[in-house]
């Protein structure tokens, strides 16, 4: 299948050099032309929890030629209207466009690149961009090893082209074929939601997070506000990273404390600046209404209040507003809602 990645940012430059290196042809395709031009002079780069450089071919979009049979979606949310038009030349017929952004995005990729070229997945690593061609991973190479890649159709159908994208994931990771999309996207978004969410509010790493007590038991809350919400659309959460999230709903705030071992057996793993945070410093605006605000719209329509996501929201939308980075004194802020949490 001729393949490219579409956002060659700090995924997708660990994806394309796994990929490569593991006999995969493929394209990296990127709107930045200085990484576009480092990629190519020099090789994707990739740093900390694993070390390597490797020849690669990256585009801009300009630059694509021909037609492409799979497309593996790594932009961020926010660049899909200008991004997935310039792409609809270089598909066909039976073109797949697997979106392994964060969120919940199946319906607006659908919606421009058609139904049924579309099929959804999430992504079990984390990576910050370091500069052109080069890419942190902050994740352990055990988490990419084991946990990379989890795929499906929108109607949760096994069909025959699933195996052949896990086949040519399987190159940067380990994959996994599931039924139940929605549930791997709501699982996924509470990871995003709790522990991506607070970096960017508070402007620390995930290690930082694990380490303070308090911001815990909001991630807690933050965990327990998105599986109430999950349901009330009618979706259960899934294992994923060998963890049942459903075990992270609270039946009060007691619950707390026992929660903790699974969280750091999951989350020990990645020391991640949230991607929104690095946007934050860059002076962009974030992907927070894809990801939080996704859980907080969510609630309102089934009636389920999100205080604690609502307050993540609320912080990132002012840091954005004003082009500032946050910083951990946000904290602070959240003093009122933990004390007001049953």
């Amino acid at each position: 299948m001729r393949t490219a990645i579409l956002g060659a940012g700090a995924l997708g430059i660990i994806i394309g050099a796994l990929m490569t290196k593991n006999g995969k042809s493929v394209d990296l395709i990127d709107s930045y032309q200085a990484n576009v031009d480092a990629l190519n002079a020099h090789g994707a780069s990739v740093t900390g929890n694993l070390e390597l450089n490797w020849p690669v071919t990256a585009l801009t979009p300009h630059e694509m030629q021909g037609e492409y049979d799979l497309v593996l979606l790594l932009t961020k949310q926010t660049a899909n209207a200008a991004a997935l038009p310039r792409l609809l030349p270089h598909i066909h017929a039976d073109s797949i466009v697997c979106t392994l952004q964060n969120g919940i995005p199946e319906d607006s990729v659908a919606a421009i690149v058609g139904r049924e070229r579309t099929i959804g997945g999430a992504v079990g690593f984390g990576a910050t961009w370091l500069r052109p061609g080069v890419s942190e991973l902050t994740s352990t190479l055990e988490a990419v090893e084991k946990f990379a890649f989890e795929i499906g159709e929108l109607d949760g159908v096994v069909r025959p082209r699933l195996e052949k994208v896990k086949e040519i994931l399987s190159a940067a990771g380990g994959t996994t074929i599931l039924t139940n999309l929605m549930g791997i996207r709501w699982t996924k978004l509470l990871m995003n939601a709790t522990f991506s969410g607070m970096s960017a509010a508070l402007g620390c790493s995930f290690r930082d997070l694990l380490a303070d007590e308090k911001a815990m038991t909001c991630i807690a809350h933050i965990a327990d506000e998105t599986i109430k919400v999950c349901h009330g659309k009618g979706y259960r959460m899934v294992e994923m990273q060998g963890a049942d999230m459903e075990s992270l709903e609270l039946r009060s705030k007691a619950d707390i404390a026992g929660k903790m071992d699974l969280y750091r057996k999951v989350w020990g793993r990645h020391n991640n600046k949230a991607s929104m945070l690095q946007d934050l410093e860059k002076g962009n605006n974030t992907e927070i209404d894809y990801i939080n605000g996704v859980v907080c719209r969510s609630g309102r329509e089934c009636n389920i209040a999100t205080p604690f996501n609502d307050k993540v929201v609320e912080i990132v939308k002012q840091a954005e507003a004003q082009r500032t980075v946050t910083d951990f004194g946000n904290l602070a802020r959240f003093d009122e809602i933990i004390a007001q949490a049953k």
